[in-house]
């Protein structure tokens, strides 16, 4: 789990350079290191950045860019003074990109809480800023404090809907919760997003962990879920309709896709249901249930399924090539089909 989480995090740095149009007018050199480091020739960056700093130490671009090759060149200590400049820059957008890599280097060091802290102060400049949300919730994840990861996993899927990472947050965040239709739908969705790659293998091994009734562990073989004193009565209610749908697919002696299409299909159905009795509806009522309610109304559950199963089941790409049509329809849904947020 440390190393996905490692790796999730690696993707948020390359939204932080700042593009040679943002600097303007600008001195050539920061220009100039920039394409250096976007070369990987780091230390000869490092050296163009030093040149402007010499002169003007408080440049909030010089800063931030010296900070950032700094920090690929693994020297992310280096880079907070620097970052503690540039956060004070009178451009908001520079100050935000600025704060988001500070606080990712405290939460590689495992200084979560500082790192919340410091994902709170971009989020008083710009709280439209798309990339914040999801980075916040990794450091809520890191440091188990599960329901503010969920919230801040929500924010991340309102402000960018297709992002795969956001939903699959959502999913391993509500897992560790012991929400079982909330982690279910999540990783579905995620895998309409992702369905191929280690990811998405991954995902298929914690739905089948949902299906089978297992729970999450760590390392050392610990149950990795954190149960409230007094569960929530839905969350109970939806578990137990998980389970009973599951013995009920096992009565029928069905086996492979088969057998997980009838579950998918009749979990989604009793998740819709519910859903649509509530009067004062969630956010995975709107985004989550409904959406996979109307999957399971209609014709598109066998192609879902291959979809879910793709990146482990060998079989899969024969039948997608055989079945090009749905394949076909399934996508076409998926581009029509509106979700609610």
């Amino acid at each position: 789990m440390k190393a996905v989480i490692a790796r999730l995090f690696f993707t948020v740095f390359a939204l932080c350079c700042i593009c040679l149009q943002a600097i303007g007018q600008s001195n050539d050199l920061i220009k100039e290191g920039i394409t250096l480091h976007n070369q990987g020739k780091y230390a000869e960056a490092i050296d163009k950045f030093n040149e402007v700093l010499k002169t003007d130490p408080e440049n909030g671009y010089a800063n931030y860019e010296i900070a950032f090759s700094l920090y690929a060149s693994k020297k992310p200590q280096d880079a907070i003074p620097h970052l503690e400049k540039a956060v004070r820059s009178d451009n908001k957008s520079l100050s935000v990109t600025a704060y988001c890599l500070l606080a990712s280097i405290y939460d590689d060091a495992n200084q979560s809480q500082k790192a919340i802290e410091t994902y709170g102060e971009a989020i008083k400049l710009d709280p439209a800023y798309p990339q914040i949300y999801y980075n916040l919730g990794l450091a809520y994840f890191r440091n188990r404090q599960y329901t503010e990861a969920e919230n801040s996993a929500i924010e991340a899927i309102k402000h960018n809907p297709k992002n795969a990472s956001s939903q699959r947050l959502y999913a391993l965040v509500c897992f560790h919760q012991n929400k079982r239709a909330n982690a279910l739908l999540g990783f579905c969705s995620f895998l309409m997003l992702e369905p191929a790659g280690p990811r998405a293998a991954e995902t298929y091994g914690n739905i089948q962990h949902i299906m089978q009734g297992g729970v999450l562990t760590d390392a050392k073989g610990n149950t990795a879920i954190t149960l409230s004193p007094q569960q929530d009565k839905e969350i109970n209610a939806l578990n137990l309709g998980i389970s009973l749908t599951v013995k009920s697919a096992q009565a029928k002696k069905l086996t492979g896709a088969d057998l997980l299409e009838y579950e998918l299909k009749n979990i989604f159905t009793l998740i819709g249901q519910l859903s649509e009795k509530k009067t004062d509806k969630s956010f995975f009522d709107d985004f989550f249930a409904g959406y996979f309610y109307k999957l399971a109304q209609s014709t598109n559950m066998p192609a879902f399924t291959r979809t879910v199963v793709l990146a482990t089941d060998k079989t899969t790409a024969a039948w997608t090539a055989q079945n090009q049509q749905q394949v076909t329809a399934l996508n076409d849904w998926i581009k029509t089909t509106e979700r609610g947020l």
